[in-house]
């Protein structure tokens, strides 16, 4: 079972991985960034339903056609944890590669966004200084890494539980038979 928790997680955060890759510099600064996040966590979600198939094929291949709701949602969260760090991992090399300042680049979005707003002094004295916070706690690179890994995962712990969920119930999507030739 661990050889399928680390290929079907490396599978997953490669997929994510090269998708937030692209995401973040191809079209950075031409799409809203709604539109940003929700293609990011939808390509999460396409690379994430690895999991599905790895507990379909662990049930199907290893157990006969059976699996608990316990093994599979183990199973599923184990690949969570191996993608999500390749994920973390792929965020890191993006950054270093595009010479990207994520942090610093949201940072002075938000502040144009408070004063397109029309802000007060007072109110973007105290966002600044909440964004040089924030700076100095994203330099360090285990907080960045559990950062990005927390964006991911979540949206694994929530696959895992619907893959266990309906993949329990051996009726729901049955191994097929090889026909039997006469």
């Amino acid at each position: 079972m661990l050889r399928k928790i680390l290929t079907y997680g490396l599978a997953a955060g490669l997929i994510s991985g090269l998708a937030m890759g692209v995401l973040t510099t191809v079209p950075h600064g031409h799409l809203p960034m709604a539109v940003e996040m929700a293609l990011g966590y939808a390509t999460m979600l396409v690379a994430l339903s690895t999991i599905f198939l790895a507990v379909k094929r662990h049930r199907d291949t290893a157990l006969g056609g059976v699996i608990r709701f316990w093994p599979a949602l183990f199973l599923g969260l184990g690949i969570s944890v191996v993608g999500g760090v390749i994920y973390a991992l792929a965020w890191e090399v993006t950054q270093a590669v595009n010479h990207m300042d994520y942090v610093n680049d949201y940072a002075q979005a938000m502040i144009s966004q408070e004063k397109a707003k029309g802000a007060s002094d007072e109110a973007l004295a105290a966002l600044t200084a909440e964004m040089d916070k924030m700076r100095a706690k994203y330099a360090n690179p285990f907080y960045r890494l559990s950062l990005t890994f927390n964006e991911i995962f979540p949206v694994g712990v929530l696959v895992s539980l619907v893959s266990a969920g309906l993949l329990r119930n051996s009726r729901f999507w049955p191994a097929r038979r090889a026909p039997v030739l006469a």
